[in-house]
């Protein structure tokens, strides 16, 4: 629904939720979801990589139709989008270094490239990069875009990272959480808050997926010996869990200026 602002000016529904502690928790669980749920399906249930791509693009498909159709931010919509298209993303990469035998240096520098170009593209249309007025279908289809590259080069610069140093899932972790923790000082101290959010939004991914493994997988690879079942029914609990108290406590959604944007 359009709306008017105190002043007069049209507003209308943001489309995807306010930056707040429990939007980052969601997001950890969906990204650590995300890599149990795939490797579940390619390895433990036997579909593999390519039969498991193929299920979680159609259902991405699905969620990214329900979440348009929307028309604003609504908290299971949105955050199912999230789930999916974080196993696609992660599935991307992982289907060119397994299945097409693309180094991960490559992968890593062709989806930061092709991020750059998205955030340019959309910065060109539309002369903001805020998710705060997400408002448009022209700025949500943006908004995805970058969000699926994101999952693509954080799996990549997760993957490369744990290569390289061979430094295991709690260590890797730890590091990861180190980066992310120095982008959110930078927003503090007033580094721009786009750039922070972004960075920090890509790290994210290797970071869950470290802890994600780490329960996971057996203990003779490092990790607590859990499966990928029981972390992934886990962490699927408590992104329901976390979305119902999103549902309850915010009822309204953000309105943002159409003129101002």
């Amino acid at each position: 629904m359009i709306a008017r602002t105190q002043g007069g000016m049209l507003a209308a529904p943001n489309r995807v939720p306010n930056v707040t502690a429990d939007f980052w928790l969601v997001k950890l669980l969906a990204v650590t979801m995300g890599e149990t749920a795939a490797d579940y399906l390619a390895v433990n249930l036997g579909y593999g990589l390519s039969v498991t791509s193929w299920i979680m693009s159609v259902a991405l498909a699905v969620t990214l139709i329900l979440q348009f159709r929307q028309g604003r931010y609504v908290p299971w919509a949105y955050w199912a989008a999230v789930v999916m298209i974080s196993v696609v993303g992660t599935l991307i990469t992982d289907n060119l270094v397994d299945n097409f035998g693309v180094a991960l240096e490559t992968t890593t520098i062709f989806f930061t490239i092709a991020l750059a170009m998205t955030f340019a593209l959309w910065f060109f249309c539309e002369r903001t990069l805020s998710i705060h007025s997400v408002i448009t279908t022209r700025r949500e289809i943006f908004y995805w875009l970058a969000i699926l590259f994101t999952f693509s080069l954080g799996t990549a610069a997760g993957d490369l990272v744990a290569e390289q140093f061979a430094l295991g899932y709690f260590s890797t972790g730890v590091l990861f959480a180190a980066i992310v923790g120095a982008f959110w000082l930078a927003y503090v101290v007033g580094v721009n808050a786009i750039f922070s959010f972004w960075l920090a939004y890509i790290f994210t991914r290797p970071l869950g997926a470290s802890f994600g493994d780490l329960l996971s997988q057996p203990m003779e690879y490092g990790g607590l010996g859990l499966g990928t079942t029981v972390t992934s029914l886990a962490f699927l609990a408590g992104i329901v869990a976390t979305v119902i108290y999103m549902s309850i406590s915010r009822g309204g959604e953000e309105k943002v200026s159409l003129e101002a944007n």
